[in-house]
């Protein structure tokens, strides 16, 4: 490494961690379709409370935002999160905010409802397939699906270990207990 890259924090290049080979790194990079599962456990606080914010992730890297401890079948997450969400027709991801991370959404299927609120300011836009949304830090953020079939979404969180996000103070589930 050159010694401006060394200054400038820039790493050129890689190595596999210690007693692991280039294939065994890589292996434990990967994460298939075949071995995921749908959690529809992560949010069940949520549903319990209403059946509208009934919805399931498939985490790929790390736990996302969801509060899931842990989840030994997923890549580690070094520098920000992954999974896929389902939102079953009319479903929603109520209101909540980030006040450590971006957060992305992106529609793979369906058509979805994205909120956002900041100092009393409400926005909305519908989204559909291919549309994503950077939600930055501090907004408060939701998403109903609009669809008359579920819709699926890619979500990442910058930040691999997340705060748990937490909810407007009005809203019936900021009083609920995880």
């Amino acid at each position: 490494m050159s010694a401006s890259a060394a200054a400038e924090g820039v790493q050129t290049a890689y190595h596999p961690p210690e007693g692991m080979d280039l294939g065994q790194w890589l292996k434990s990079r990967v994460a298939t379709r075949a071995t995921r599962r749908y959690d529809w456990e992560a949010l069940k606080f949520q549903a319990d409370f209403d059946p509208k914010y009934a919805r399931a992730q498939m985490r790929y890297v790390g736990t996302g935002a969801t509060g899931v401890a842990s989840d030994e079948n997923t890549v580690v997450a070094e520098h920000f999160t992954f999974s896929t969400m389902i939102l079953p027709a009319g479903a929603e991801g109520p209101l909540h905010i980030h006040t450590d991370a971006e957060e992305v959404f992106f529609v793979l299927r369906g058509r979805v409802k994205l909120i956002a609120e900041l100092n009393g300011e409400t926005w909305e836009m519908e989204a559909g397939e291919r549309d994503l949304i950077s939600w930055p830090v501090g907004v408060y953020r939701g998403v109903i699906n609009i669809g008359d079939e579920e819709a699926l979404m890619c979500v990442m969180v910058g930040n691999p270990k997340p705060v748990t996000p937490t909810y407007p103070p009005s809203h019936p589930l900021a009083k609920v207990k995880r």
